[in-house]
């Protein structure tokens, strides 16, 4: 088999790969109700404003 074919082959199974990773991530995305991302979302705001902004360039 030559090295392109190779390469040809892990390419695609690389794409694939990342597909199964998409479609896994969206899943469990779609998964949470509109409640719990709003409460996700009001914890994270209120960390956000107890934290102390740093010195930014």
């Amino acid at each position: 088999m030559r090295w392109w074919k190779i390469a040809g082959l892990a390419g695609l199974a690389g794409v694939a790969a990342t597909g199964v990773v998409i479609a896994r991530a969206e899943r469990k995305r779609r998964a949470y109700t509109p409640e719990e991302i709003r409460g996700r979302l009001h914890e994270r705001a209120a960390e956000a404003a107890t934290k102390p902004e740093l010195d930014k360039p």
